[in-house]
């Protein structure tokens, strides 16, 4: 548990002057960092034709959003279909099928990263510098500007002191924003990372795969993959993209060499998500606000990563009777152990990264549970940007239902929420279910399409956890379903697409719609959404609402196996 409370409290002390930092670049007010960075954005906007100067509302801000997202993704699909023609592929790899190639660009453009490729054979050094890095980098920056959008939207937009009341409000540059976030925050950060891991022994290398004779035998030749693999490495951890160079993702050694690369990269999972949090508070001028939030996702964090650790110590069920009990070591390295594995799988699925160092396939039922339960939470850190937009809806939801409760009108930071703000709400708290509960019918119900290795429970988890991850932004998968197929492409793509853009444009509009209105004053009447109570509030109903709508689907699948399991156990003794 040492190991665990170091990585955990590291990340913290390094996400606070991180969150600082960050909101400082992204105030209106000069910064420090100008000096050095601001001739390469200029530099930027008059290559691209950007206005730097011009402010945007929430229409023109997420057009501006869903715009630049679909000539990525055109591009990104292109490349994919046409790999093989193009240069730096010394391996002779083959083009994508139009199918994986979608998905593939799908995935990639919704900071997701699931993979139904492996990537050391199915993609060249071009596609996975230019495109698959590119879109490390910019997708990531694509939810932080939404979630800078969201956070000015609250305060009343940067031209709230000139505005009057109903008049649209500034609520920033898109175009600014995504600039910031890649040139200030991800490269710096993902630069120092990429050359800790290459002092580990991570390939950083455009030469072709290697050839090497076995230590066993010195007739026997082995062909390793390798690569620039520290640059895509960093900066999937850092961006919260997932995926991975290798398919095997970070349990390969040559992604993951050492203790202190598993460290260092677990720290990374979490460090921008948490650095949010911090930001927020202080663009948003609340200290309260920002510990109430810290201790909110704090608390959940704690209690998947304890339950997650938990599962992990406990014997694999299918050595009841045949060995000593130990703990699960099915499907993990044994440089890392159960413990870092457990922590990973819990703060990878937290956050919407979905890089693995061990195999989610073989979890223990309750730790499938417990990863399965932070993508469907999708607010425990989460994803960069994204992560805090889904917290903020949460937090209205709950300032709405504890309103009704205790008879206030719902309102954060004097605006008021109404009607129109409440029936948007209703619609993203019900789309995870009709999305993920709906495909997840379909797929089981055609067994010729399922793919799955595992019959029963397991299997059915499976299924559930692909579009799970998918709709969550996520990536991570278990692995045993064989989901490079046509359906899997198509379906999980329109859950990938689903997850990422209404979740995200829809509190960019609320936040529009809020950042118009009246202000009224703070009084005794108004409710205290820095305080315990509202905290306490908010963890029920994030728990409430997430649980009583996939808890049908959870004893189908990894309450069903634990039971199971136990019951084959007890049978065994």
């Amino acid at each position: 548990m040492l190991e665990i409370t170091l990585i955990v409290v590291a990340s913290l002390l390094l996400a606070w002057p991180l969150g600082i930092y960050m909101a400082g670049i992204f105030s209106a007010q000069p910064h420090a960092s100008d000096r050095i960075f601001l001739p390469i954005e200029k530099t930027l906007y008059r290559l691209l034709g950007i206005n730097a100067s011009r402010g945007m509302d929430w229409k023109t801000y997420g057009s501006a959003f869903l715009l630049s997202n679909f000539l990525l993704f055109i591009a990104a699909f292109l490349l994919f279909l046409f790999q093989h023609r193009l240069p730096l592929n010394p391996d002779g790899i083959g083009p994508l099928s139009w199918d994986l190639a979608l998905h593939t660009a799908v995935s990639f453009i919704t900071n997701t990263n699931q993979q139904h490729y492996s990537g050391q054979a199915q993609l060249s050094y071009f596609s996975q510098s230019v495109a698959i890095v590119t879109l490390q980098f910019v997708t990531p920056a694509m939810g932080l500007a939404i979630c800078l959008a969201v956070l000015r939207g609250l305060l009343g937009g940067n031209n709230k002191d000139t505005a009057a009341e109903g008049e649209e409000r500034d609520l920033g540059n898109y175009y600014v924003d995504v600039t910031r976030a890649v040139v200030r925050v991800l490269i710096p950060a993902a630069a120092i990372l990429a050359l800790l891991l290459t002092w580990q022994g991570v390939p950083s290398t455009y030469a072709g795969a290697a050839t090497v004779t076995t230590l066993e035998s010195a007739s026997v030749e082995q062909t390793i993959p390798r690569g620039p693999v520290a640059a895509m490495v960093a900066i999937k951890q850092l961006g919260t993209n997932g995926g991975g160079w290798f398919g095997p993702n970070s349990t390969n050694p040559l992604e993951n060499p050492t203790p202190l690369s598993n460290a260092l990269e677990t720290m990374a999972l979490v460090l921008i998500p948490m650095a949010v949090v911090f930001m927020a508070g202080y663009l948003l001028r609340n200290r309260r606000f920002t510990l109430m939030s810290l201790a909110a996702m704090g608390m959940l964090s704690i209690a998947c990563i304890s339950a997650s650790v938990y599962s992990e110590r406990q014997p694999n069920a299918a050595f009841s009777g045949l060995s000593a009990a130990d703990v699960n070591m099915e499907g993990k390295e044994v440089r890392f152990g159960a413990d870092a594995s457990a922590l990973w799988a819990t703060l990878t699925t937290q956050t919407s990264n979905g890089s693995v160092n061990a195999m989610h396939d073989s979890l223990n039922p309750i730790a499938g549970l417990v990863t399965r339960a932070g993508m469907l939470i999708n607010a425990i850190w989460g994803g960069i940007g994204c992560g805090f937009v889904n917290f903020m809806v949460y937090v209205w939801t709950t300032i709405f239902l504890a309103g009704l409760m205790i008879g206030r009108t719902p309102e954060i930071f004097g605006r008021k929420l109404e009607t129109p703000e409440i029936r948007l709400l209703g619609l993203l708290i019900v789309l995870p279910s009709l999305c993920i509960l709906g495909l997840t019918a379909i797929t089981l119900t055609i067994p010729s399409i399922t793919g799955t290795s595992n019959p029963g429970f397991h299997g059915i988890s499976q299924v559930i956890y692909e579009y799970v991850s998918a709709f969550a932004n996520n990536g991570s998968g278990f692995e045993g379903l064989g989901d490079n197929t046509p359906w899997w492409n198509l379906s999980t793509s329109l859950c990938l697409a689903l997850g990422r853009y209404l979740p995200l444009f829809i509190p960019l509009m609320i936040a529009g719609y809020l950042a118009r209105k009246r202000v009224a004053p703070e009084s005794s009447a108004s409710l205290n959404i820095g305080s315990t109570t509202f905290c306490l509030t908010l963890v029920t109903v994030i728990l409430l609402l997430n649980f009583l709508s996939f808890l049908p689907s959870m004893v189908l699948g990894p309450i069903g196996e634990a039971l199971q399991l136990a019951q084959h156990s007890g049978a065994a003794k």
